[in-house]
């Protein structure tokens, strides 16, 4: 997990930092896809499995999700 402590945090701090220009709804999508990355590598470090595997996976997951809640909110 330490390996991908210092990539996400770059990540998630450059995607806070890069939504100043954009539609909610592409906020929504980096933002969840951030999170998800995120939470999916927590997820599959702790029970085991490959963490950037799990990176791919939750930033996939909460992309999609992000971009739905995102075009709610226009």
């Amino acid at each position: 997990m330490k390996k991908l402590t210092f990539p996400l945090l770059v990540i998630l701090l450059s995607s806070s930092v890069a939504c100043t220009n954009m539609s909610n709804e592409e906020q929504g999508t980096l933002t969840g896809g951030a999170i998800g990355a995120a939470v999916g590598a927590g997820i599959a470090s702790a029970t085991g499995g490959n963490g950037w595997t799990g990176a791919a996976i939750g930033a996939v997951a909460g992309g999609v999700i992000g971009n739905i809640k995102g075009k709610e909110a226009e």
